[in-house]
């Protein structure tokens, strides 16, 4: 597998001739968004491939989507469909890679679909990485498929990357490059509120870099606290270090949101930014900043920069604020409270704490390690031992 360096390098070569290539793994509320946000940009010089197993649900989607993005004037790429692909069956996906030859993959499937997980998990265990196995399923899948097919994409990732992508990289796998979401929801919170603390209304221009994992996305803008926990957190207004309470801003981005499917506005938000950075870097030379949960494997969210200002691409994590050391460490700290005590040797490792509030509050023993070999056991656990039991 190249690296993310060569990837960005060589899609800069490619796309001096030809459109860009999108493909988007499954068509839920994700992708759907995510598709209208793609359609929103009238760049005629991209072309977008959909995947999913019904088509039945995607063409409606689909449809809908491009005729309201004309009405606006803004659809200028065209959108295909691969129908009938089973995220289960990795020869059907990398028979859908094959064929389309994707420069940009992003996986917004998911296992369980239609329920939110947490909606079960932080009332009764405070705690997301309890749903590690189900984020891995179809994204372990993608990439063996990925792998298989020799495809040299940039590949995003939507669910649970923070641990996931640690995951397929410990084992020595083809891992994916982005993980989107997760902290890239908190650093918009901090900017409203700084500005707010600061009485400013142009909250566009603070720059905020953080490097936290996704239990601190969820206790920050739920709670609005930190749960004990020192946030690596810079806020910065016009290239200034701003005067700020830190404690005082976490309070402020406990705001009202959605329960329901409208917040995978965000996670499609997330993977847009993403997708928009990496086209600002290959077709204009730009430097962007951007958090990403999961990014070179890494366990937990850190700031990063693509860099393509000069002959040569650069994609690093960004230490201009805090030494890598100390990221790694905030972030597995923050992860350890979302029920994840490590991730080595393809083994994610649940903590202590976490296997035994499973116990007391769904009645059931959840094993403390979790290999790859292991993961559709696991799977079929969660979900008929915890979730049936709990919708």
């Amino acid at each position: 597998m190249k690296s993310l360096e060569e990837k960005l390098n060589l899609l800069k070569r490619e796309l001096k001739d030809r459109n860009v290539r999108i493909m988007i793994i499954g068509l839920g509320s994700v992708g759907n968004y995510l598709l209208d946000y793609l359609l929103s940009t009238q760049d005629e010089k991209m072309e977008i491939c959909v995947v999913g197993r019904n088509i039945e649900k995607m063409l409606p989607d689909v449809n809908i989507i491009k005729i309201a993005s004309l009405i606006r004037g803004q659809n200028r790429s065209p959108v295909s469909i691969i129908e009938s692909v089973d995220l289960n069956n990795v020869s059907e996906i990398i028979q859908a890679i094959d064929s389309y030859k994707p420069d940009i993959i992003v996986n917004s499937s998911r296992a369980y679909s239609g329920l939110k997980y947490g909606s079960i998990s932080w009332k009764n265990v405070r705690a997301y990485g309890i749903w590690a196995p189900l984020s891995m399923k179809y994204t372990k899948n993608i990439m063996e498929a990925y792998e298989q097919a020799k495809s040299e994409a940039i590949v995003i990732t939507t669910s649970y990357p923070d641990a996931v992508i640690s995951w397929l990289e410990s084992a020595g796998r083809a891992y994916p490059d982005f993980g989107s979401g997760n902290i890239n929801h908190l650093i918009p919170r901090i900017k409203l509120a700084a500005a707010e603390s600061m009485g400013i209304r142009d909250y566009w221009n603070i720059d905020v870099t953080m490097a936290v994992s996704h239990f601190h996305d969820v206790v920050i803008s739920k709670e609005g606290r930190t749960e004990g926990v020192e946030m690596l957190v810079d806020i910065r207004y016009g290239g200034q270090k701003a005067a700020v309470d830190v404690d005082e801003v976490i309070a402020k981005c406990n705001i009202p949101m959605p329960v329901d499917a409208k917040r995978n506005m965000m996670n499609a938000s997330s993977n847009f930014e993403i997708i928009q950075a990496i086209l600002s870097t290959v077709r204009k030379g730009e430097k962007t900043k951007l958090h990403c949960p999961g990014v070179f494997g890494e366990i937990g969210g850190y700031p990063v920069i693509m860099d393509g200002t000069g002959k040569q691409i650069k994609a690093y994590i960004c230490e201009e604020y805090f030494e890598l050391g100390r990221m790694r460490e905030k972030n597995k700290e923050s992860i350890y409270l979302d029920g994840i005590e490590d991730v080595k040797n393809g083994v994610l490792i649940y903590t202590d704490e976490l296997v035994d509030k499973v116990k007391s509050a769904f009645g059931v023993v959840l094993r403390k390690k979790v290999s790859l070999d292991e993961l559709d056991d696991m799977c079929d656990f969660l979900i008929h031992e915890i979730i049936e039991q709990q919708i």
